[in-house]
């Protein structure tokens, strides 16, 4: 039997923290993240502070529920590649390219998304690495099946899923992406993952 007054309750719960997590990323878009409090946030939902606590135990708890959130929209975009159509090869060329242009826009584009991110890095956050560990296991599994369908080598899948994720780490780090950016004779995303898809083959 369901116990309907329980699932009210953390529906209502979910449904705070969900317009909290939107306020402070909207505030952070616009002000910048060092530039955000708590008393900001809750003057923006017209509520205390003390009730923003109820849900959260302080600000970086609050960018880390935030950074948790963008970060799920991205695996998302890249299981949907992993699990698409296409050779191996076409899938993790899409991968790098994806991640890339992903980057781009949601992290380089907006300066102070790109100052959100690089906090969380700084800070090594653990949904930062279990956000990588999920990455690294997509595109093990899209090498698997290039060694499967023979497409690839045999080799050890880990070590290539890790190996493809450094020499890709260009592509995808905002740091790295921004920097390459401003260079004139940089090699693009697609020149990358050619490169690092004739290791596996």
């Amino acid at each position: 039997m369901i116990d309907i007054s329980a699932a009210a309750v953390e529906a209502t719960r979910y449904e705070n923290v969900e317009r909290i997590l939107d306020s402070a990323e909207r505030l952070f878009r616009h002000y910048g993240y060092s530039k955000t409090n708590v008393a900001d946030i809750a003057r923006d939902l017209s509520m205390s502070s003390a009730n923003i606590y109820r849900f959260f135990a302080s600000k970086s708890e609050i960018h880390q529920a935030l950074a948790k959130r963008m970060l799920k929209a991205q695996y998302e975009a890249l299981a949907a590649n992993a699990k698409g159509p296409g050779t191996a090869s076409e899938r993790l060329k899409r991968h790098i390219v994806l991640q890339h242009r992903i980057t781009v826009e949601t992290m380089l584009d907006e300066e102070k998304v790109h100052e959100i991110v690089l906090v969380a890095m700084d800070q090594q956050w653990q949904v930062i690495q279990e956000h990588l560990v999920e990455i690294h296991n997509l595109v093990r599994g899209v090498i698997e099946d290039g060694i499967a369908g023979g497409e690839f080598r045999q080799q050890d899948s880990k070590l290539a899923a890790e190996c493809f994720m450094q020499c890709g780490a260009s592509a995808c780090h905002p740091q790295l992406v921004s920097k390459n950016m401003m260079q004139d004779e940089t090699a693009g995303p697609e020149d990358l993952a050619a490169f690092i898809l004739r290791a596996l083959i």
